[in-house]
């Protein structure tokens, strides 16, 4: 009977899309909960280089997914000098912030700012254009950035670490993680948008609690478990309930029909010929 049920919950339409989706989201918001625990690992060792720890994901995925695009071998379908913009605008994003109270406000304020324009560009490419160009590319300037960065604000941070094992495994599981979170984050994006995405990270701290718990030993109050029941229904209430992104855009462009959308139709020839497109 309760098998049959699931079936039938998962059949209806849309039904299970909302599930892979509400996956994914909590896939992604996981990786950010893993990245800030590694990360906190980092600084209890009196280790502070933000740059290097992103620098090492954007090398990882430069070389991951730039693999995947020099394999399939076609020309950027966005100008490269917006993909700098992007570059530059994620790894302002991440880095930005300080412990002065006023001071440390204005530059979190100003990466939030960032960290959305970035959102709504990778949005927009991962929609209308390519997964794989989008994050081989915005990797590719975020590691040239960074690695200014290193040489001219964290050398003599570098130069002063004392390497050890844990020290190494901190680094590596946040690179994993961030790793992790590049990857996902488009197909939240284009599945379904920067709303649904964001609303997505607010369980993060939901996951860290559960790192508190089991890892740290640590008790938290009975109202963490309220706020995650809270903040999953929403989700949920809005993954339901929005519009399909591309039957909204069809409306907006004012073009129902196939030839309006030359790209999905390509990638969906693509794998009917048996190619899946990354």
């Amino acid at each position: 009977m309760s098998s049959s049920s699931s079936c039938l919950w998962i059949n209806r339409p849309g039904m299970a899309r909302t599930a892979f989706l509400l996956f994914l989201g909590q896939a992604v918001s996981l990786s950010v909960a893993i990245s800030s625990f590694a990360i906190s690992l980092v600084t209890n060792q009196g280790v502070h280089t933000p740059l290097t720890l992103s620098f090492f994901t954007y090398m990882a995925l430069a070389f991951i997914y730039g693999s995947i695009m020099l394999y399939r071998g076609h020309k950027l379908l966005v100008p490269w000098y917006w993909y700098v913009v992007l570059g530059l605008v994620d790894v302002l994003g991440n880095y930005l912030g300080g412990p002065k109270p006023l001071y440390g406000d204005i530059l979190v304020i100003a990466a939030t700012v960032f960290f959305a324009m970035n959102n709504i560009g990778v949005e927009f490419c991962a929609k209308k254009k390519d997964r794989v160009e989008v994050v081989t590319m915005v990797s590719v300037f975020g590691m040239l950035v960074t690695a200014s960065g290193m040489a001219t604000l964290e050398r003599k941070s570098l130069e002063s670490i004392s390497w050890s094992p844990q020290l190494v495994l901190a680094y590596v599981g946040n690179t994993i993680a961030s790793f992790m979170f590049y990857t996902l984050s488009p197909f939240v994006l284009k599945m379904s948008g920067a709303t649904l995405f964001n609303l997505s990270l607010l369980t993060s701290d939901m996951w860290a609690v559960l790192i508190r718990l089991f890892i740290y030993k640590q008790q938290v109050n009975w109202l963490y478990y309220s706020a995650y029941a809270l903040v999953a229904i929403g989700i949920f209430i809005y993954s339901k309930t929005e519009r399909d992104p591309d039957s909204t855009q069809a409306v907006e462009d004012g073009n129902t029909s196939p030839e309006g959308f030359p790209l999905i139709e390509e990638n969906a020839e693509s794998t009917r010929n048996g190619n899946l497109v990354l």
